[in-house]
């Protein structure tokens, strides 16, 4: 039987032979990552079983993202719980105040994570990671605190949902409208506990950025990764952060999976999750009259530096709706920096937009960007759940950075090509 991509990493960290789908395996893992909301629940879990020490100083990541720079005092204390525990263990990768970014916009910025890894993090977003091939995925902050000592955890190895994805991009389409229209098509329990593998004659356009994106979403259609082949396109992006790819990885020629599903991407326009799921999506030219209070840009889904280019080519030269607030929070420094290199920031502030320092900040309902009962907002985040950004009684729409600045222009949904 031919194997994809999902048995062909696992198989590399287990002495357990894969037969089959379902199999529980224990199984090592290459990092293990917490945040600044789950790091202090697996600590609490660390010191109870009596731990000492972690199982390797470089290979457990510590990102204080979400609730900083702290905004209340329950925010600075559990900050200053992970400080005080990576301090006291050693840990080599903790990042807080300048160097700290959105984690998963962060650890592959850095090189932290490769090709053919297995990482496992207190956060559903760790499928990001899949952008580059590497099966990441996140577990609870209990399992993550035992991974933290053991160096392993165990897995029941998914079923998987080959996607094969056809055409050429249009203009104002990308990774991000490619994700949306799959869940709109499956719903956020149709890849529940599979893995989503991605393929097709379209990977040749996307870049890792865009794949990320993609791979980062893969959790709200209820997939535990979300998986692109180790190609050149993902070889050459890490071969710049330092690491080396003996040779890439692709799922076998008649490799089975549970379904396949075929999306011509050269048909899609911009898509729009609306509330209260990320599977209620339409195109953005179904989407008329729609009034926005708030538009945000940034997060572990789109706030890395192609996106913030592309919420610059429709900001340019043009304002912000009077009465609407746009945030932009670039997801980490090299991208601010690198934001303010290109002149970006300096079109976002033009056109009256508030800029940020990385952080999760809005996209949870953290801080910086709150919404108040019966607000609207547009958002190139990755979920709008009820209450999701803030009051029960507001309202988040998922698009792409092009269709969130047009927003912001516009002072409702738009279509960018209408602006």
């Amino acid at each position: 039987m031919g194997k994809g991509l999902v048995q062909k990493i696992l198989q590399r960290y287990t002495e357990e032979e894969i037969k089959e789908v379902g199999q529980i395996i224990p199984c090592k893992v290459s990092k293990v990552l917490a945040n600044d909301i789950t790091a202090p629940l697996a600590i609490k879990s660390f010191e109870k079983m009596g731990a000492r020490e972690v199982f390797d100083k470089d290979r457990v990541i510590l990102v204080c993202d979400h609730f900083t720079p702290n905004k209340d005092i329950d925010s600075a204390e559990q900050v200053k719980m992970v400080r005080e525990f990576a301090k006291k263990m050693g840990i080599v990768n903790y990042f807080e105040g300048g160097d700290v970014g959105v984690e998963h916009a962060l650890l592959p910025e850095l090189g932290l994570v490769a090709p053919m890894d297995v990482v496992v993090g207190a956060d559903s977003h760790t499928c990001t990671y899949g952008g580059i091939g590497a099966f990441a995925t996140g577990l609870g902050s209990t399992d993550i605190a035992a991974a933290m000592v053991l160096g392993e955890t165990w897995f029941k190895v998914p079923s998987s949902i080959y996607v094969d994805l056809q055409g050429d991009l249009q203009t104002y389409v990308q990774g991000k409208d490619i994700i949306l229209n799959l869940i709109g098509l499956i719903g956020v329990d149709g890849a529940l506990y599979k893995a989503l593998e991605f393929g097709g004659t379209t990977l040749s356009s996307l870049n890792v950025e865009m794949r990320m994106t993609i791979a980062n979403m893969a959790i709200e259609a209820g997939a535990k990764v979300g998986l692109f082949p180790v190609d050149d396109i993902a070889i050459e992006y890490v071969r710049k952060r330092g690491i080396r790819v003996d040779s890439p990885l692709f799922p076998d020629e008649g490799a089975e999976y549970e379904k396949k599903i075929a999306i011509n991407v050269s048909n899609l326009r911009p898509q729009v999750a609306c509330p209260h799921l990320p599977e209620n999506v339409k195109p953005v030219d179904e989407i008329r009259g729609v009034h926005v209070d708030q538009v945000v840009i940034g997060s572990c889904t789109n706030g890395r530096i192609t996106d913030l280019r592309q919420a610059a080519e429709i900001l340019k030269n043009r304002k912000v709706k009077k009465g609407v607030r746009l945030i932009v929070l670039p997801a980490t420094p090299t991208i601010w920096k690198q934001a303010l290199k290109e002149g970006l920031l300096e079109i976002f502030l033009e056109a009256g937009a508030v800029i940020g320092p990385p952080t999760c900040g809005p996209c949870l309902g953290g801080h910086m960007g709150i919404l108040a009962s019966g607000e609207v907002a547009v958002a190139t985040t990755n979920r709008n759940f009820k209450g999701r950004m803030g009051s029960l009684d507001s309202f988040v729409y998922l698009s792409n950075p092009w269709v969130a600045a047009a927003s912001a222009v516009a002072g409702e949904i738009i279509d960018p090509e209408k602006l």
